[in-house]
């Protein structure tokens, strides 16, 4: 098999987010020949995100698209290869680590998983239904579809409450659905939040269904209080419930833990030897840009210990 996989890669890291694309800089860095898979956008979740006003260096803030398209400058300029190709498979081969995607397969001496994670579904009715004809899980990205319309945003944490507050730039007003009856969102956030005219909040609720024909045209609350429900009409729903792992592709070769994020020890490896985690798909207890771009960090000291171990073992008779 590896006579027909041709060219041999030192690292191939699938996903483009922060974590891979610095773990690409710092790799290519390094002069090892690295390659980067990506099936979507190039800087992940981080690209969707309006603002960014907690990574270190820009005191005023910075758009997401643009902090990216520069991490993933700054990676090429040392050399990084990109692919836009899925990993669909992981499988080890001797010494080697291969990587199947939806056309090619590649070889590598250490895979560097950096998958990220994707939205969470509500699971109610309605909601697969009229995806993309109103509900949405990225307001950065379709907020200005709704200029001077009603909307809704599902959730209490930071990304909830932030888009919320963007939306207000585009919509007339926000109902922001949250279970609780305190949100989770930074306190700086909040008071944005609160002083937005904008922005209503529904405490202690949970959304029941999405309503409409072609479109979104109402939601149906129930507050958990009371226990009544009732229709709400909005043109569109904006869903931030969590996040889960993109862990699919390396479910039945790595150990995962109970939510499916990827289980590393304190240099990043897995359960496999050569394959490392790093980012939102790894089995830690904050996820931001920052710890991500620490792990982008830390794991080419690792991957390059490794390959070091890996040339002696391959000299050995």
């Amino acid at each position: 098999m590896s006579d027909i996989l041709g060219e041999l890669w030192d690292v191939i890291i699938i996903g483009g987010g922060p974590a891979g694309l610095t773990a690409g800089l710092y790799c290519a860095r390094a002069r090892l020949r690295t390659l980067l898979l990506e099936r979507g956008l190039i800087g992940g979740q981080a690209t969707s995100t309006d603002w960014i006003e907690n990574y270190p260096g820009f005191v005023e803030g910075i758009a997401g698209p643009d902090l990216m398209l520069a991490f993933h400058a700054q990676a090429e300029r040392f050399g990084l290869e990109l692919k836009m190709e899925e990993a669909v498979e992981l499988e080890p081969e001797g010494p080697y680590r291969i990587i199947k995607t939806g056309s090619g397969v590649y070889r590598g001496k250490s895979v560097i998983i950096a998958s990220g994670a994707h939205p969470r579904l509500l699971g109610i009715a309605g909601e697969t239904n009229f995806y993309g004809r109103g509900v949405s899980y990225c307001a950065t990205c379709d907020g200005a579809f709704f200029q001077d319309r009603v909307v809704a945003v599902v959730g209490g944490g930071d990304a909830a409450v932030e888009e919320a507050i963007y939306l207000t730039r585009h919509v007339s007003r926000v109902y922001l659905v949250h279970r609780r009856d305190s949100l989770r969102a930074a306190g700086v956030i909040q008071e944005r939040a609160f002083r937005n005219p904008k922005i209503t909040i529904l405490w202690n609720t949970v959304m029941e269904s999405i309503l409409g024909e072609a479109q979104v045209t109402a939601m149906r609350v129930r507050e958990l209080k009371t226990r009544q429900s009732r229709e709400i009409p909005v043109d569109g729903v904006f869903v931030y419930v969590g996040v889960d792992p993109n862990t699919a592709f390396v479910s039945s070769i790595l150990r995962l833990n109970r939510e499916g994020y990827v289980c590393t020890d304190h240099n990043l490896q897995t359960s496999v030897p050569g394959v490392f985690a790093v980012g939102d798909v790894r089995d830690k207890d904050l996820r931001q840009i920052a710890t991500a771009v620490g792990d982008g960090a830390m794991v080419s000291t690792s991957v390059e210990r490794y390959l070091a171990s890996f040339e002696q073992m391959l000299d050995r008779p």
